[in-house]
């Protein structure tokens, strides 16, 4: 009788996945679920909140908890005049953080504040979501749904919490001046700040929050636009972050030990023009990834630095494929991409694309998993292997307002 039902659930599982819908992605409202016609790949619609715009993570960010997922839910954004979409750079009526029960689809409201708020940081191993609203850190239990207040900054120190390291026991970001504060509402679109910023040379602070004590520790300043800071995956005391600005301009990528102060430049420039940058650390803490062109739009490659023996890995991908943002899985022997249209820095032709990179030799194989022309990149997708590693997340907006989707490996 077991087998039996062990069969009919199987040929029931078949039969469902042959009767969904062979599709083209986007340009319309879509079902939940369907079978993308470019690629022949299952796509599912993780977040079905009528109306609301939900957002996952940015790709360094871990939004898991369990078999969980953590997002944004808000009213329905305005972003007509927006060139690059953000959870932290869009307002959004009414957003809250939701946690997403892989499996069953079942979302639940975990937070109901009625500030704006902000912070994609999980600490997954105690099922803890941090966040902020002004001045003060808050944190929710996302199984008892308690919520603390963490930490209150200082006035004379109103800094942003980004990151949590691998023990749980200390938050990291970075303060700026008021200066650069002014310069960001002055000029909001990337394209004129980014330059404006770099050039600017504004004092920047790293600092840690101990979670338990409340410590304030003040570990790096510089007057360098000092961003993109995360936490080693494995190594509570590593703390990662890049000197940000036209990425021909800086020496990105640097980590910084928050008890010895050591500094490390992970990345050295070996020719005029070589880019690298989205940077991000492997499940197993001992390798940090990043995009690198040698020189800029001309060749495509994704390099892995090992922190402990300096050994570097490198794939080299083609044009087309280059992705604004890239992931590994657990054992970094799949990677993923979200792509990228003619405006960004490859000048892809034909980019716009959900990917899978398998290593083999010194190259990527790709394969195409969704077809992304009905994305707007203003949003992007930023991509994440599921828990389990069949599936890759990533958020898009051509059905006219921002979700969360899986595509089936």
């Amino acid at each position: 009788m077991k087998l039996l039902l062990t069969v009919a659930l199987l040929i029931a599982t078949v039969l469902s996945i042959h009767a969904q819908e062979v599709l083209e992605t986007g340009g319309r409202a879509m079902p939940n679920e369907w079978i993308d016609k470019d690629t022949k790949h299952r796509v599912v619609k993780l977040t079905r909140m009528e109306g609301k715009s939900n957002l996952s993570f940015y790709f360094h960010n871990n939004p898991f908890i369990g078999n969980s997922m953590v997002f944004y839910s808000s009213n329905k954004n305005n972003v007509d005049s927006v060139r690059k979409q953000e959870i932290s750079t869009v307002v959004s009526g009414n957003r809250q953080i939701h946690l997403l029960d892989l499996k069953t689809l079942k979302s639940e409201q975990l937070t109901f504040h009625r500030s704006p708020m902000n912070g994609e940081i999980v600490d997954n191993k105690k099922g803890i979501v941090y966040y902020q609203i002004k001045d003060t850190v808050f944190s929710v239990n996302a199984k008892t749904k308690e919520v603390k207040q963490v930490f209150v900054f200082p006035d004379d120190f109103k800094g942003t919490v980004t990151a949590i390291n691998a023990d749980g026991t200390l938050l990291g970001g970075a303060k700026s001046s008021d200066e650069e504060k002014e310069l960001f509402k002055k000029y909001p679109n990337k394209s004129s700040y980014f330059n404006i910023i770099y050039e600017a040379k504004l004092p920047r602070t790293l600092f840690t929050i101990n979670v338990k004590t409340k410590e304030l520790d003040r570990v790096h300043s510089d007057s360098a636009w000092l961003n993109h800071v995360q936490f080693s995956t494995t190594d509570p005391n590593l703390l990662m972050f890049c000197h940000e600005g036209p990425w021909h301009k800086v020496n990105r990528i640097w980590t910084i030990d928050v008890k010895t102060k050591k500094i490390t430049q992970i990345h050295k420039r070996i020719m005029e023009m070589e880019i690298a940058g989205h940077e991000w650390p492997s499940a197993d803490g001992q390798i940090i990834w990043y995009d690198l062109q040698q020189p800029r739009s001309t060749k495509f490659y994704v390099e892995g630095h090992n922190v402990n023996t300096g050994q570097k890995t490198k794939y080299e991908l083609q044009r087309d494929e280059w992705s604004i943002h890239f992931n590994s899985n657990k054992d970094n022997s799949w990677f993923c991409g979200d792509g990228g249209n003619e405006g960004q820095v490859a000048r892809a032709k034909d980019g716009m694309w959900i990917y899978l990179f398998k290593p083999q030799g010194d190259k990527f194989v790709s394969t195409r998993l969704v077809n992304m022309k009905h994305h707007n990149y203003r949003l992007e997708p930023n991509v994440h292997f599921s828990p389990d590693g069949k599936w890759v997340i990533f958020r898009a907006n051509f059905e006219g307002i921002e979700n969360v989707y899986a595509v089936e490996l």
